[in-house]
C-alpha cells in the first residue's frame, strides 16, 4: 500500500508541475500600454505668397553645339593609354599598374641577422621583400627566421 501512494504522490506532483506549465505558456501577454498623446501645438501662421514677377524679354538660350564625333578610341602599341576627342579639345588617358619596385639583390643571411642565429621580424625591415613576406618565410612559427629558412626563401623569389 505504501508504494501506491508514494506512486500516486508522484503522478499527481507530476501531473501539477505539467498543467502549470501549460496554464504558464497560454496566458495571453498584456498589449503595451497606448502612447501618450502629443500636446497640441499652434500651427504658425504662413507667409504671404510673394508678388508674380513681371515676364522679361530675354530672348531664349541657343540650343547646344552638337558633341563632335569620338576620334580614335584604340589603345597605343603598348596599352597603357587612349585618345579621346572632346570639345574641350584632345584627352589622352594613361592607365596600367605601378612599375614594380626594385630592392637589388638579396642581402646574406649573416648581414641581416647582424652576426646573430636568426633574423627577428625587427631585423628582416632591412629588406622590404623579406619583411613583406616573414611569416611565410618563418616556417616554424618560432618568430625569427633561421639560415635553412632563409635560404629556402631566396629559392623561391
Amino acid at each position: 500500500m505504501n508504494t501506491k501512494k508514494s506512486l500516486l504522490c508522484t503522478l499527481t506532483a507530476g501531473a501539477l508541475l505539467f498543467a502549470g506549465s501549460v496554464f504558464a505558456q497560454e496566458a495571453p501577454v498584456p498589449p503595451p500600454p497606448p502612447p501618450p498623446p502629443a500636446p497640441a501645438m499652434p500651427m504658425p501662421p504662413t507667409p504671404p505668397a510673394p508678388p508674380p514677377m513681371p515676364p522679361t524679354s530675354t530672348p531664349p538660350a541657343p540650343p547646344a553645339a552638337p558633341m563632335p564625333p569620338m576620334g580614335d578610341t584604340a589603345p597605343m602599341a603598348d596599352g597603357s593609354a587612349a585618345t579621346y576627342q572632346t570639345p574641350q579639345g584632345e584627352l589622352t588617358v594613361r592607365s596600367g599598374p605601378a612599375p614594380a619596385p626594385s630592392f637589388g639583390p638579396a642581402p646574406s643571411f649573416e648581414q641581416l641577422a647582424g652576426g646573430g642565429k636568426g633574423i627577428s621580424e625587427a631585423q628582416a625591415e632591412a629588406y622590404p621583400p623579406l619583411a613583406n613576406d616573414f611569416i611565410h618565410a618563418d616556417h616554424n612559427r618560432n618568430g625569427s627566421v633561421s639560415a635553412a629558412e632563409y635560404q629556402q626563401w631566396l629559392k623561391q623569389m
